[in-house]
């Protein structure tokens, strides 16, 4: 009886419709310019990448390689990795774009995405973010906040979005100071740390009471901390490093973008793009309001971000002038986006020259 129900067993299993075979997982890859650190550009994207891979689970199989100089060393991580058979890779510097497109071109089946930068081909995609929006913002606070009337910047390269950033933050400080001026520092660099600290030291002393910073480390936050000033923080939440000092932070969010992106490869839809996305498309925005921010200033700012969001509000609408006296703007019109992305100049209040 036993050899029986056995066989009659062995037959059903037999019989039962093979189960379908998992795909094997998408591969993909994030190079970084900086280490990974508690906060700043790489936190945000590392942000990115554990949301995307929590969102597509064991569909895709990511991994990231951090602290790559932009160059000859990008171009050499970016071919490895491609030959390692990730079929789509990110690359999150401005540095980046060209080794990315060099090497796009001997892998035809990869899929490539230079964030930050401008240059597509048939499979390289660029996207980045509006964080002039939250730099404007941010200018609104420091104006109301600064007795001084003297902001500092700590810059890192003049390349067209930082000096957005700059122009937006000293535009949203003569919204409601139009006596304010803004200080800069260029660094030449990104990831600094102590010339990044000298920088923030530097502008204190020369009477900036509120500090923002375009670079990728908290030693401007701590700076600002130990001396007793107020800063903004830049792509994350920096409490943890000004407890006291953070005025907010300007914040960018790459979540939704990379998981979308992953998900058109897995389907055959990707296509390359160029996005360009701000306050609206939830990929920038302020929060993170500090202790020494009284609440009339906080509901100010929230309601500007909601005129962005809205387009009530463009940062840079006429009449606008750069520090030279030159009219870049007339009254009653704004820079288009191929302007923006094409800035070059620093606006009235910007005590300084491009790059100097």
């Amino acid at each position: 009886m036993f050899k029986n129900l056995a066989a009659a067993l062995a037959a059903a299993f037999l019989c039962l419709p093979a189960s379908p075979q998992q795909p094997p997982a998408l591969k993909v890859a994030f190079v970084h310019v900086a280490p990974l650190t508690q906060a700043g550009w790489v936190r945000q994207h590392e942000e990115g990448r554990q949301a995307l891979q929590a969102a597509l689970g064991p569909r895709v199989a990511t991994r990231s390689v951090e602290n790559v100089p932009e160059g000859p060393d990008a171009e050499r991580v970016i071919r490895d990795l491609a030959q390692q058979g990730h079929q789509l890779i990110f690359t999150p510097s401005f540095g980046y774009m060209e080794p990315t497109l060099k090497v796009a071109r001997d892998f035809p089946q990869v899929r490539f995405e230079s964030i930050t930068g401008y240059k597509t081909a048939p499979n390289v995609a660029v996207a980045n973010a509006r964080y002039y929006e939250g730099r404007y913002l941010a200018g609104v606070a420091a104006g109301r906040l600064s007795a001084s009337h003297t902001a500092g910047y700590v810059a890192g390269f003049p390349i067209p979005e930082v000096l957005q950033g700059i122009n937006a933050f000293t535009l949203g400080m003569r919204s409601v100071d139009p006596q304010a001026q803004v200080r800069v520092v260029w660094l030449n660099a990104w990831f600094d740390p102590a010339r990044e600290r000298d920088a923030a030291m530097t502008l204190m002393n020369q009477g900036a009471d509120v500090l923002a910073f375009h670079t990728a480390s908290t030693a401007v936050m701590a700076a600002v901390q130990e001396r007793g000033r107020l800063a903004i923080a830049y792509h994350s939440d920096m409490r943890f490093a000004a407890p006291d000092a953070q005025v907010l932070a300007v914040t960018h969010h790459w979540g939704d973008y990379y998981t979308r992106r992953a998900r058109e490869v897995l389907d055959g839809t990707w296509k390359p793009g160029n996005v360009w996305g701000g306050i609206r498309e939830g990929m920038v925005r302020v929060e993170h309001f500090g202790p020494k921010v009284p609440r009339a200033v906080q509901d100010e700012v929230l309601a500007r971000q909601r005129d962005i969001a809205a387009g009530r509000l463009q940062p840079f609408a006429g009449p606008l002038a750069d520090n030279t006296g030159r009219t870049v703007v007339a009254r009653g019109a704004a820079l288009t986006d191929p302007q923006i992305l094409a800035m070059d100049f620093l606006v009235a209040g910007v005590l300084g020259k491009v790059g100097q």
